[in-house]
């Protein structure tokens, strides 16, 4: 049986990310969320959201790509403690020995925080960030010590939505130099995390599409794989529920985890729409 996972990021950024969650879990087919560990609702996701879901797979977003840290770290931080680094510009300091011991100190605050407010499942990054390969392994070491069972593999097919608004999208086109880096890695990185038991996905959706992911990115990119047996496909979204008319992509990702003709696309496709327990 093929296995699908639509996981909401972000959880804790804003009340509309947590609105967002609450309502894609109790109205709609969000299973997962993945919490920020430095996020400015971080709290009010705990408090008030988790305990009116209470079946919902809670994993954590690992966030060294904006905000405060949660340690003095310096060498991933610009001169307004902020953090200021994107996929090129980490990979090509990561070998770096002050680099290294930054993140592990870094990754370690956050994920004790979350562990500390509630079980976590599973584990990815903002950006995908953990996908170069030494961070990536950095990320294994941490997940198997704090018992994280699940670790999210970036890894996504190619494809192309036949719509002209999604392939002329300055997004879509910044989008594919990124996901072919990923996707580089992907089979060293499914190695590594193998070789410490953790369990991982098979493919994403949502690296290409990043930024304008709807209804018909996600059909087109779970079509693409539904012919292959026994996988697991994550689904990456960034919803947000606003209590203001807005339009932007976040709400259209929220749309669609209240779609049922979705929800429906994607059981005849073939997939059991579950959590990262895989339940």
């Amino acid at each position: 049986m093929k296995k699908f996972i639509l996981c909401a990021e972000e959880f804790g950024y804003s009340q509309d990310t947590n609105r967002a969650v609450l309502n894609g879990y109790n109205n709609g087919f969000v299973k997962s969320a993945s919490l920020l560990p430095n996020g400015d609702a971080f709290n009010t996701a705990i408090t008030e959201i988790l305990p009116e879901c209470q079946q919902l797979s809670v994993g954590i977003n690992l966030n060294i790509s904006y905000g405060k840290p949660l340690t003095g770290v310096t060498s991933i931080t610009n001169e307004q403690n902020s953090f200021s680094v994107n996929l090129l510009k980490l990979e090509n300091i990561v070998k770096q020995n002050n680099v290294m011991k930054d993140l592990e100190k870094e990754f370690r605050a956050q994920i004790e925080k979350c562990l500390n407010a509630t079980e976590i499942v599973h584990i990815n990054s903002v950006d995908n960030l953990h996908a170069i390969p030494e961070i990536f392994e950095l990320v294994c070491k941490l997940a198997d010590e704090y018992k994280i069972q699940n670790i999210r593999v970036p890894n996504e097919e190619t494809y192309i939505v036949p719509d002209f608004k999604h392939i002329a999208n300055f997004k879509f086109i910044s989008n594919i130099p990124k996901t072919y880096k990923i996707n580089s890695w992907a089979k060293r990185n499914k190695t590594v995390a193998r070789s410490y038991g953790l369990r991982i996905n098979d493919y994403v959706i949502g690296l290409t599409y990043d930024g304008i992911m709807d209804k018909k990115a996600l059909e087109y990119g779970l079509k693409i794989i539904s012919d292959t047996d026994n996988i697991v496909a994550e689904g990456i979204i960034h919803p947000r529920s606003y209590l203001r008319n807005l339009n932007d992509n976040h709400a259209k990702e929220f749309k669609l985890t209240q779609d049922k003709l979705l929800e429906d696309s994607i059981a005849r496709m073939g997939y059991d729409i579950v959590n990262h327990k895989y339940k």
